[in-house]
């Protein structure tokens, strides 16, 4: 692994510090407030390259690599965890899936107006009786004479769903054959037989809408099938293992925006005559959420860089990816909690993100995969057994 990052990782990276330091931080608490999608400032990203950071520039992204990814993820999350979900779902769960699966024609009707940020994509496995069992979807979708599919049934939980143009949608289309009678699908939101339900009420990334979706004899074509029949359960689980590197890099930047403001405020808060970064309990905090900080950091870069290696020589990413989100997920949750501890009073008040910080570590340990089934990813792949 090199540690040395390339021109382009250090301007993309660049450019999300920028835009997220001068663009998001001063609005974040408003949005998070209101609980408002930031839809203006998520255009804007995708015309800096940030909503299609791995897509080819001939369907609209910036043609990068998954490090330069990573890097900027994690400069948008260290300002507000609700942009960099938007973000994620975007460039991992469904523009990661179409680019792999997807034909020429398919791509740049569904990829390219993502990855320029023109419109919102989302990603639909989830339902209310099946979450991390995905297996046990009950969402039909039946072949018609004419090559179309009807599809009828729910899907909660779906980040970006009140807002999608475009949703990456898995269905069962042979209740007879388990995983392998999962297919993949492009909804058209604005089509007749799609439906919206309400905007969920959530504890943290309140910017970031996520509501349940229903479709009531929604009629696909055949040209939206991704892949081939049957073949959606091996693309969800392949996006969702890129997907855990998004949020491994989302916790990644929380983290740090939660260690640096607990740094400054030990420096400058007085009490007992002197700053409390002073005390050795204080102390203790702050050089294990460094080394927590430091932990997650550099697994997710190896993540990143596993999966660069996987998508030259055709392998796998799985272990690296559940290491990374695991690691930086339950990291974040930890120096949120101990960010809080540190500041007191008014690590508890709204006046100040840690908060907010707090809160929106918690999703980061549920979304792409719970820790639980992290930690069965890399038991099972370490020692073979199922």
């Amino acid at each position: 692994m090199d540690f040395n990052f390339t021109e382009d990782q250090l301007s993309i990276q660049a450019i999300a510090r920028d835009f997220a330091q001068k663009r998001i931080a001063p609005v974040a608490a408003e949005f998070d407030a209101k609980g408002e999608f930031p839809l203006d400032n998520i255009r804007e990203m995708g015309q800096l390259g940030l909503m299609g950071i791995e897509v080819p520039t001939d369907y609209g992204g910036a043609g990068m690599d998954s490090i330069s990814y990573v890097l900027a993820m994690i400069e948008i999350a260290a300002a507000d965890c609700a942009h960099s979900t938007i973000m994620s779902v975007n460039n991992t769960l469904y523009c990661n899936g179409l680019l792999k699966f997807a034909t020429h024609e398919q791509k740049l009707k569904y990829v390219k107006p993502i990855a320029t940020g023109e419109a919102i994509g989302a990603f639909a496995l989830t339902e209310p009786q099946s979450g991390s069992d995905a297996t046990a979807m009950k969402l039909r979708a039946i072949k018609q004479a004419d090559g179309s599919y009807l599809v009828n049934g729910k899907k909660s939980w779906i980040t970006s769903g009140p807002v999608a143009k475009y949703i990456l949608l898995f269905a069962l289309t042979d209740p007879t054959k388990g995983a392998k009678g999962i297919s993949a699908f492009i909804v058209d939101t604005a089509r007749e037989g799609f439906h919206k339900g309400k905007t969920e009420p959530k504890l943290g990334i309140r910017a970031s809408a996520t509501c349940e979706i229903e479709f009531a004899d929604y009629r696909a074509s055949a040209d939206e099938l991704i892949g081939t029949d049957g073949e959606g359960f091996k693309i969800a689980m392949g996006v969702l293992d890129a997907g855990r590197i998004g949020i491994a890099s989302q916790a990644v930047g929380l983290s740090r925006a939660a260690y640096e403001a607990t740094l400054a405020y030990a420096r400058d808060r007085k009490a007992f005559g002197q700053p409390i970064g002073s005390f050795q309990m204080t102390q203790a905090k702050i050089a294990d959420m460094k080394c927590k900080l430091d932990a997650s950091y550099w697994l997710t870069l190896r993540a990143a860089f596993a999966k660069g290696q996987a998508e030259k020589n055709g392998g796998r990413f799985s272990t690296e990816a559940a290491v990374a989100k695991l690691t930086a997920s339950e990291s974040a949750m930890w120096i949120t909690h101990q960010a809080v501890q540190i500041h007191g009073g008014m690590g508890y008040s709204k006046e100040m993100p840690l908060e907010r910080y707090f809160r929106d570590a918690k999703i980061t340990e549920i979304y792409e995969g719970t820790s639980e089934i992290q930690r069965m990813v890399i038991a099972r792949n370490e020692t073979g057994l199922r």
